[in-house]
């Protein structure tokens, strides 16, 4: 079944307690959710990108900067606890009520993380289409310390001692086996799994990988996370398009 057409998520509540307004809260000339629109707007394979927000002000932001937002989200689904699925499956349905049609796919924009690019979207989205058996994609990186090498632990005795996880003794970092994390840059989900799972379910049902470079990943959820971001992006460490 086609994934197409493809429908951009992006979620932004209005009660961020690390970093209060952080989603309009500027970065690099921009408010922070306007980075995820501007990159929807550059993948001519989104058709169509939302904001779905409990917020006002986030609301005259985001269609300041194009986007969509057709509906409120009810409070219910804006709680510090709140899990995403529910959320992606309230906008899924909303919007398919509103339009009445069906999208093949969804695609979450988390305005935490500016730095994904339009090649990002396309390869996942290739991804999928050419994977009959994944249900999503989820982007991961390969972390800059690798948890397998020098890790210690406290022995009987008090004292540290090399721990190895696996069992194995290595000597070379090259000789470690590659392990990813996931990186929260994007996710992208058919549209009958989301609709109809209970839970995004990484482990249990497949779901393929998309690796973007750690030294291209932010994830903003501290006023350190900002002031990170900000000297990534003005020393060229990060190019982004539409800046």
């Amino acid at each position: 079944m086609s994934i197409h057409p493809v429908l951009a998520v992006i979620p932004a509540r209005g009660g961020s307690k690390g970093v209060p307004g952080k989603n309009i809260r500027p970065l690099a000339g921009l408010p922070l959710i306007a980075h995820s629109i501007r990159l929807a707007q550059r993948c001519p394979e989104v058709a169509k990108c939302i904001v779905s927000t409990d917020s006002e002000e986030i609301l005259s932001v985001a269609r300041e900067y194009g986007a969509e937002v057709p509906f409120l989200r009810p409070a219910e689904l804006a709680g510090d606890n709140t899990p995403m699925w529910p959320v992606l499956q309230h906008a899924l349905a909303q919007m398919e009520s509103i339009e009445r049609c069906r999208y093949g796919s969804v695609l979450l924009l988390s305005p935490a993380s500016p730095a994904r690019l339009p090649e990002d979207v396309a390869k996942a989205i290739q991804l999928l289409e050419q994977d009959e058996h994944a249900v999503g994609v989820v982007a991961a990186s390969k972390p800059s310390f690798h948890p397998r090498w020098a890790c210690i632990d406290i022995a009987e005795d008090g004292y540290m001692r090399q721990s190895f996880p696996d069992g194995k003794v290595y000597v070379r970092r090259q000789d470690i086996p590659a392990i990813y994390r996931i990186n929260g840059a994007l996710y992208l989900w058919r549209r009958d799994y989301l609709a109809t799972s209970e839970a995004p379910r990484y482990f249990e049902m497949p779901h393929a990988m998309l690796e973007i470079p750690e030294d291209r990943v932010i994830d903003i959820d501290s006023p350190h996370d900002f002031r990170l971001a900000e000297l990534m992006l003005k020393d060229g460490m990060i190019q982004l398009p539409w800046l």
